[in-house]
């Protein structure tokens, strides 16, 4: 059993009068850093945030966007004695992760299995839908996407036992047009969801020849009466039932949609599983049955980095970032704090790129599992940006106020600044003032009075020192924390964070 101390500190918070700490405890509770194009955010607080994790024994999840960050994090664990726990899952890596068969061994059966896969893939479908076109708030595109999602793979699931990406896309693409298209059988039909239909058929034709043959002779005389057999089977064969499901959906609902409709749909569903059958992501996620890493690698002190970057691969590599980082938070939900209370972090610079709807739901419930999630990115408009749709300012506000701890560096943008200003606040300033009256008689008054102002203006925020050589390699901000104080009875403080910190 491990044994990780909430109250450990992490970094020490001196002012010239007091000290204080942050702690684990503040880690769990999650940051968010912003800062301008070369403000430092990266290099000084985030690097600065990044050793002292490493060094505290954390273990963590870090997505890419920048070709560079591999090598940034090889240094950092180089640095921290943490080499041999670094797991890196790339093109032409040695590590494979087989989405399909983890879920599939974390599911009860085929009906949970459906359910967790349904679940996994809208959520990575809607992420891009929100970045791309900034949509996702329609139910009746939701709800489509949702039933062809859970047929096709209900569909795979009996006929063949499994659940394949190959098979999914290729029974999605084959679906019939039309309703006479839909009648031929295999033999008459090459394709693969008639081949998928005619053996999920078979398969069901075979429980129910083994259950009818279980019943007494009085049973089989009852179960002359057509529908007294059809109730009767559909409630013992679970199977069978769902494979009348199936039946209705793709005649009654799907195959009859206009062209327009279907095609918008069919495209979504396809369009993510043919990136996913492509190489490299192909061999990473798909082709291998055992995977050599999961999720919970992490909780046994992995640093698992998904070398996939943005910059290079673009949508397809976004997509399986946020793929594995939501089985992973849900992986850190489940784990037993009882039996291991290892803190570990979620990191994500440029994480704009990353976030996805089910994030504030897992924040908020972070520190329990010991997450300590880091976002870095440059200002709230990207954030805007990304999670589209409607509402999605306040979408952006629910989220950032999950993030206990946040820190400020130099930004131009004018609603951060503004955001951190506002959420630093107010206080009373003595204003002086004086006043001279020459007359028949001389006259000095002195007033003072107290004036409600930011405690930083949102300009501050310009000037802060942005590191190099021109700065001594100090990069400034101001960090404020969530619930007590730091000192003077203040929640923020200014820090200098050294961009060539030695841990």
């Amino acid at each position: 059993m491990n044994s990780f101390d909430l109250d450990q500190p992490i970094i020490e918070l001196a002012s010239p009068t007091e000290r204080n700490y942050w702690t684990i405890r503040h880690a769990v509770e999650g940051v968010q850093i912003f800062g301008g194009i070369g403000s430092g955010k990266t290099s000084g607080s985030g690097r600065m945030l990044a050793l002292k994790y490493l060094k505290a024994g954390f273990g963590g999840l870090v997505l890419t966007v920048k070709p560079d960050e591999k090598q940034s994090w090889v240094e950092y664990c180089q640095k921290t004695g943490r080499s041999n726990d670094l797991i890196i899952l790339e093109p032409g890596g040695r590590h494979s992760f087989n989405f399909l068969s983890y879920e599939s061994a974390q599911s009860g059966g085929a009906s949970s299995l459906t359910e967790n896969l349904v679940d996994v893939l809208k959520t990575v479908i809607r992420a891009g839908e929100q970045q791309d076109k900034g949509k996702g708030d329609d139910p009746f595109w939701e709800t489509a996407l949702d039933m062809l999602m859970f047929n096709v793979i209900d569909l795979c699931q009996i006929a063949y036992g499994k659940v394949t990406v190959k098979d999914l896309y290729n029974v999605a693409q084959t679906i019939p047009k039309n309703i006479e298209d839909l009648k031929l059988s295999s033999e008459e039909n090459a394709k693969y969801f008639h081949k998928a239909f005619e053996a999920a058929k078979e398969r069901v034709n075979q429980q129910v020849e083994e259950w009818y043959l279980t019943l007494s002779h009085e049973d089989q005389e009852r179960m002359q009466d057509e529908l007294a057999m059809e109730t009767e089977l559909l409630e013992a064969i679970p199977s069978a039932r769902l494979f009348r499901f199936i039946d209705q959906f793709f005649v009654e609902n799907f195959i009859t949609l206009t062209d327009k409709t279907r095609s918008i749909i069919d495209f979504i569903f396809s369009g993510f599983l043919f990136r996913l059958l492509r190489e490299p992501v192909y061999s990473m996620f798909c082709r291998h049955e055992l995977s050599t890493v999961t999720p919970e690698d992490s909780l046994r002190g992995k640093i698992i980095l998904i070398n996939l970057p943005v910059k290079i691969y673009h949508k397809v590599g976004r997509d399986c970032q946020i793929l594995f980082k939501y089985l992973w938070q849900r992986a850190m939900e489940k784990r037993d704090i009882g039996r291991n209370d290892r803190p570990v972090f979620l990191w994500a610079d440029e994480a704009q790129n990353f976030i996805h709807e089910k994030d504030a739901d897992f924040q908020a419930t972070a520190r329990s599992s010991r997450v300590s999630t880091v976002y870095i990115s440059q200002n709230l408009p990207n954030y805007l940006a990304s999670m589209g749709g409607q509402h999605g300012e306040y979408k952006v506000k629910s989220f950032l106020g999950t993030l206990a701890t946040k820190i400020f560096h130099a930004n131009a943008d004018i609603e951060t600044n503004k955001y951190a200003s506002e959420l630093i606040g107010d206080a009373f300033f003595e204003d002086h003032g004086d006043s001279v009256t020459y007359a028949k008689n001389f006259s000095h008054s002195h007033s003072t009075s107290f004036k409600l102002e930011r405690v930083v203006r949102p300009e501050e925020f310009v000037r802060l020192r942005t590191g190099g050589p021109n700065n001594k390699f100090f990069v400034e901000g101001y960090l404020h924390r969530q619930g007590d104080v730091i000192f003077k009875g203040q929640n923020h403080i200014k820090m200098l964070f050294q961009q060539n910190y030695q841990p």
